[in-house]
């Protein structure tokens, strides 16, 4: 009997699975030990009703099984994993608990017991070299600041940099500034002064998916979106994959942006960069419990 989790900083998708099968599922708040106290996190799984779905006494009928938990976090790296292994251990006492990256949840995910370069591209971006059991090289992502190329966040700065900057049709501009209801100051504020701007910043990927050349009538502004979508996947591969030297490995994505943008993503890591794509997948919870399942 194990209790899968995969965490990023909006969701935390649960699977109950038995016998290598999904037996109940269940998404809860995004949990990131980082950003979070001990408090914040057990205030997120109670006001998701966590127990109601997952609650100790479900497994108490079936003594006689193993129960194991396995939590795929993002920020879940030593010291600050350990928050989460504290609050699972009282959720659970009977249960076994591996905290782990949601980058080693993602390698696995992708590749089960062989190598190749895993890759998150969601609200943020990562990347790692994974042998078939671990993660032996990393290039850290350094945030939506200072890094996550190719991720929601990244994407969401370039399309309001082109915005305001007039590179795109004040049209477009009317017309983004109306359907998400916002002000030049309103967005200046959420940016610099409140908390959560990545996610703010990832909130424009549907929109900017929408005005890509595929998606709509060719003109100045799509050509415009589609080179620098282009572009944020090329600097994600000359910052994130190029430097590990090692281009007879596959690579593979997964994450809502990879997926979303995967026919974008797909010519650049091939046709571009000359990486095999193994996978673009949106989640990785199927290659998860088929890992933990064999």
């Amino acid at each position: 009997m194990i209790l899968i989790a995969d965490s990023g900083s909006t969701k935390t998708d649960w699977a109950f699975v038995e016998n290598g099968e999904i037996i109940e599922q269940k998404v809860t708040p995004g949990i990131n030990p980082v950003h979070m106290s001990e408090t914040q996190i057990k205030e997120s799984l109670e006001e998701s009703s966590f127990e109601e779905n997952f609650h100790p006494s479900s497994f108490i009928l079936h003594p006689e099984k193993d129960f194991q938990i396995f939590f795929y976090g993002a920020g879940c790296i030593p010291p600050y994993k350990n928050k989460v292994e504290k609050i699972l251990a009282e959720q659970f006492p009977e249960a076994e608990i591996h905290v782990e990256s949601d980058m080693l949840g993602a390698a696995r995910a992708l590749f089960g017991r062989e190598a190749g370069i895993a890759c998150i591209m969601g609200t943020g971006s990562n990347s790692c070299v994974y042998d078939g059991e671990n993660i032996v090289d990393n290039i850290p992502p350094l945030g939506y600041i200072l890094g996550d190329e190719g991720s929601g966040a990244y994407l969401g700065r370039v399309f309001l940099q082109h915005l305001f900057k007039r590179q795109l049709s004040d049209q477009l501009r009317e017309e983004f500034l109306s359907e998400y209801h916002l002000t030049y100051e309103e967005i200046i504020d959420r940016v610099y002064r409140q908390p959560g701007a990545n996610r703010f910043l990832a909130s424009f990927c549907p929109f900017i998916r929408k005005h890509l050349v595929g998606t709509s009538e060719v003109g100045t502004d799509e050509s415009t979106i589609d080179f620098f979508v282009g572009c944020a996947f090329e600097d994600f591969f000359n910052f994130n994959i190029h430097p590990y030297g090692r281009p007879e490995l596959p690579v593979g994505f997964i994450g809502s942006v990879a997926w979303h943008f995967r026919e974008y993503l797909s010519p650049v890591s091939e046709d571009l960069m000359a990486y095999p794509v193994k996978a673009i997948v949106q989640s990785p919870m199927s290659g998860l419990v088929k890992y933990h399942s064999a």
